[in-house]
């Protein structure tokens, strides 16, 4: 009897890609939209480009139409607000750089609906993610990453569960993007030259300052540029408007370019630094979570990203206590941010990640 699978259809071509592969393989598919807006004026504001807008559902229900299988649109509205809105907002009051992709594939693409399609009768879940599940000789899933290495998407994906892994489907991952757009266009599809989606998808204008003082209410406090020794070098906007590395947009006149060493909520104030003061060779991470292994029972050799477009860094990894990891860098790295994933990689697979604390 064929499996029942449940693809997450963004109304782009990776997940439209995904659903025709499913079933041209034998699967029962179900194409499913998660309604994530919590307004119709984000919903249509998300129409160029957002992954969930209503342009997004349009653009789905006309592929499920295309490819003859059921569609949903599924209301994911309460478990959006409080995984990722929420810890967004919250990132940013405490001087961090959320990656609210990576919540939101924990906690609302995977927890969230893997569950709805298990009540539905689901077998497993799908998305049009590049990366490919593979379960290893130890009997634990990983994820390798994807065949197009270019448009790899594992680095977001490190912290889904054993039990979410199991029951994954990721079909794109074997092939490239120019591959994607091929057997889009071959079979059709309308979405088949849709542009990719770019940007968080509920701050779709690229201003999270403005976003977190219109929407969330988060007011931004002026405070104090310091150097590292402390001495104030002017004043600042908010520390909602900076990320550690910030070049641009510091309205600072120090004759050469200064960047965002640091950020102190407790003090209100924003770090300044020299190129060369963003290059660090240690930090740690909490909120871990491995994969390829149960448990770091002791030190190992993995190269580790730092952010989505990092290229990665070879480094040691140890456990501090239960719930610590420690990363020791062969050469120092530029602009460790608190708040984004650092994940290590063996070769091509995911042994596991946590968030920079």
């Amino acid at each position: 009897m064929s499996k029942t699978v449940c693809v997450g259809m963004s109304g782009g071509v990776d997940s439209s890609v995904a659903a025709y592969l499913l079933k041209k393989q034998g699967y029962n598919v179900i194409g499913v939209t998660m309604q994530i807006w919590q307004n119709e004026e984000q919903a249509s504001v998300s129409e160029n480009g957002g992954c969930c807008g209503l342009s997004a559902v349009e653009d789905a229900r006309r592929v499920a139409n295309q490819l003859d299988i059921p569609y949903y649109v599924m209301n994911f509205k309460n478990e959006f607000k409080k995984y990722v809105i929420d810890y967004f907002v919250d990132e940013y009051k405490h001087g961090r750089t959320p990656n609210p992709c990576i919540a939101c594939n924990r906690y609302v693409k995977w927890e969230s609906l893997l569950r709805r399609c298990v009540s539905i009768g689901g077998d497993y879940i799908a998305t049009g993610h590049y990366a490919r599940v593979v379960k290893l000789p130890n009997g634990r899933y990983t994820l390798k990453v994807a065949k197009g290495a270019e448009k790899d998407q594992t680095y977001a994906l490190y912290n889904l569960t054993q039990e979410q892994l199991a029951r994954t489907l990721m079909p794109v991952g074997e092939y490239s993007k120019d591959e994607i757009r091929e057997i889009a266009a071959g079979q059709g599809l309308a979405v088949a030259n849709k542009p990719d989606s770019q940007d968080i998808c509920f701050v779709p204008d690229g201003d999270y300052a403005g976003y977190l003082e219109t929407e969330a209410g988060l007011k931004a406090v002026p405070g104090n540029f310091v150097d590292i020794h402390g001495n104030v070098l002017g004043e600042h906007k908010g520390i909602i408007h900076y990320t550690i590395g910030q070049r641009k947009g510091l309205g600072l006149s120090m004759g050469h370019p200064v960047f965002v060493a640091d950020i102190i909520p407790e003090t209100n104030e924003v770090v300044i630094g020299e190129s060369e003061e963003l290059f660090k060779d240690r930090l740690i991470a909490d909120n871990v979570n491995f994969m390829s292994i149960e448990k770091l029972d002791k030190d190992m050799r993995v190269t580790a990203k730092i952010r989505y477009s990092h290229k990665g860094a070879k480094c040691t990894i140890s456990m501090l206590d239960d719930e610590h990891v420690e990363v020791l860098f062969d050469e120092p790295v530029r602009a460790i941010t608190k708040g984004q994933a650092v994940v290590f990689y063996e070769k091509d697979y995911i042994v596991g990640g946590g968030v920079i604390c």
